[in-house]
């Protein structure tokens, strides 16, 4: 049996005493950080062996899991804080056990991402975005998509990313209320209230979690643009003219030989 054990994000007392049961029974563990990880098996004289599982390793991994568990052995995956398998490495092993048909649990506790919504006091439902992608294509992708969403969006962030993720959220979803959620159940925990203009002012230090209202005008922030800014954006996004007049009477609701005449300028 596999059990993704969640573990504490902040305050190393926030652990059930399942987790701390299971961790202590299976036959090894696997670790995002095995370093981080002994910080919190010290504290409860867990004594298991720990075995490195991380993104750069995941998927020479994954075939000595899969075939641990079908000998019998009982594992756990745990990440440096949290959940895995929301942000954290464990979804590509799930789905290879879903196809060998092996048994899997998991074992509640903290995530971020529930402590961060439910601090910023906005209502659900919400949608869950975590970190951008690196490549600016696909983060504009999905920016785009994204930004119609009436749901509250949840972004994780890194301190040196924030001021830009500010300004690149201010400019594609435009204006909107924000909490700033920081070192959730740290010592140091704070949540900041602002708006994406506005951006954040405080200490760039720790783990943020940014929590953005949803879009609460019916109208597409895209359409703020004139027609051929419309069609620059996509075109700039790599898409072909013919794509891009798509797009934008998609967007618009706008036949196609009313943006096509100004295409044709471009």
């Amino acid at each position: 049996m596999l059990y993704v054990v969640a573990t504490p994000i902040g305050n190393l007392d926030e652990i059930t005493f399942r987790a701390v049961d299971v961790l202590s029974k299976v036959d090894y563990i696997l670790c995002e950080d095995t370093r981080t990880s002994k910080v919190l098996l010290n504290k409860y004289n867990i004594k298991t062996k720990c075995v490195s599982y991380h993104k750069f390793n995941e998927n020479f991994k994954i075939e000595s899991v899969v075939s641990d568990l079908k000998t019998g052995k009982d594992i756990a995956l745990i990440s440096d804080a949290g959940m895995p398998c929301v942000s954290d490495p464990g979804n590509l092993l799930i789905n290879a056990l879903i196809k060998e048909g092996l048994k899997y649990t998991v074992v509640s506790g903290a995530c971020a991402t529930i402590n961060a919504f439910v601090l910023s006091g906005f209502d659900a439902p919400f949608t869950f975005v975590g970190f951008l992608p690196e490549k600016n294509t696909l983060k504009n992708n999905l920016l785009k998509e994204v930004s119609s969403y009436k749901s509250t969006i949840i972004f994780y962030v890194s301190p040196h990313n924030l001021t830009d993720t500010f300004e690149l959220l201010s400019k594609t979803l435009g204006d909107r209320p924000c909490a700033i959620v920081r070192e959730i159940s740290k010592m140091f925990e704070e949540v900041t209230f602002s708006t994406l203009n506005q951006g954040y002012l405080g200490t760039l230090k720790g783990e943020f979690v940014l929590v953005v209202k949803g879009n609460e005008n019916k109208k597409n922030p895209m359409c703020e643009l004139s027609i051929e800014e419309h069609l620059k954006h996509y075109i700039n996004q790599g898409l072909t003219k013919n794509e891009a007049i798509k797009k934008v009477c998609e967007d618009r609701k706008l036949k196609k030989n009313e943006v096509y005449k100004i295409a044709i300028n471009l």
